[in-house]
């Protein structure tokens, strides 16, 4: 007997994944990549494919690795299901998954799909409602196997069929995590950097800057990696400024520049960089944004020299004093 394991890098899908392949069947894991996922974003990829990988590595499972990215764009711009209570669109978010679940198990001839759910987990997506029409809508009802709440849960057809032991699975739910962490400590699993996954569009700071941004633009993917830096200000319908925090996102604004992009710094003082992005005619948003800048300078109590260049052979030089906070707070996304 084969199933695909839809396996995130978290602890849940890996303690799901090792309960049915200690029962002798084979996995084949299978990991999406979203670009708004927080659970391993200190990896290269911004991802959890990496931590997806080390745990198929471990349980010595073979790992099909999709980038859903265009797809779930797509998506979070008109989700069928709305969104959670920011930006979330998690009922959308899992029919796609479950759809790319479906197609990995017909290329592998695979007879169901595992999760790592847990009945009453996630307020939005792991409701017992939720997971029905889930299944319903990506073609798998019936098929899907949650190894962590099995017993609490209606039997599944390979629990029916007696594909799959129900009597080996277990009866978790509710938002609680201890049964998971006793459970990870008696199987000796313990190197789980994602416990409860992470999703940007759950955050409210993250989903502010995304409403604002569809309000004015298509959304793009190029526009997602600015979303995650920086304090971000509206100066136009079309015009945003992006400030870094600290030096390592002055050093990721500069890589993100484009070429119609001004990238602004201060001259003297210790400070931050900026990534000005939109239809800049003549220099009054420059010398706005310079202000700007200087109110997060290290001592800027009067004059600052900021330079706002484009390209070497088009830049500004502003002595500027620095913006109130009543300014900032009416240009501020956040």
């Amino acid at each position: 007997m084969k199933a695909i394991a839809l396996i995130s890098g978290g602890l849940d899908s890996t303690l799901a994944s090792r309960i049915v392949k200690d029962l002798g069947i084979e996995l084949i894991a299978l990991n999406t990549k979203s670009p708004f996922c927080l659970c391993n974003h200190k990896k290269a990829d911004g991802s959890c494919s990496h931590e997806a990988g080390r745990v198929s590595q471990e349980l010595g499972i073979k790992l099909i690795a999709i980038n859903t990215a265009a797809e779930f764009m797509e998506i979070v711009k008109k989700p069928k299901h709305g969104y959670g209570s920011h930006m979330n669109p998690c009922l959308d978010c899992r029919i796609l998954l479950f759809k790319k679940a479906k197609e990995a198990m017909e290329k592998e001839d695979a007879s169901f799909v595992i999760t790592g759910e847990v009945l009453g987990q996630r307020p939005m997506s792991q409701r017992l409602e939720a997971m029905r029409l889930i299944e319903k809508e990506s073609g798998l009802e019936g098929l899907v196997v949650r190894p962590l709440s099995a017993k609490v849960l209606k039997p599944t057809i390979p629990e029916q069929k007696g594909w799959i032991g129900r009597d080996k699975l277990l009866s978790i739910s509710g938002r609680g995590r201890r049964e998971q962490f006793d459970l990870a400590d008696e199987l000796g699993i313990y190197d789980y950097p994602c416990p409860s996954g992470g999703c940007l569009l759950t955050d409210p700071a993250f989903s502010r800057r995304l409403k604002d941004l569809m309000r004015y633009q298509d959304l793009a993917l190029k526009d997602v990696n600015l979303l995650k830096l920086g304090r971000h200000f509206r100066l136009g319908d079309n015009i945003k400024l992006v400030v870094g925090r600290n030096e390592l996102e002055n050093q990721r604004l500069e890589a993100l520049k484009e070429e119609q992009d001004y990238f602004l710094y201060p001259e003297e003082l210790a400070g931050p960089s900026a990534l000005l992005r939109g239809d800049i005619q003549g220099t009054a948003i420059l010398e706005s944004s310079s202000r700007i800048i200087a109110r997060y300078c290290d001592g800027a109590t009067k004059e600052t020299k900021i330079i706002c260049r484009r390209s070497p052979l088009q830049e500004y030089k502003f002595i500027v004093s620095p913006h109130t906070e009543e300014a900032l707070a009416a240009c501020r996304i956040v």
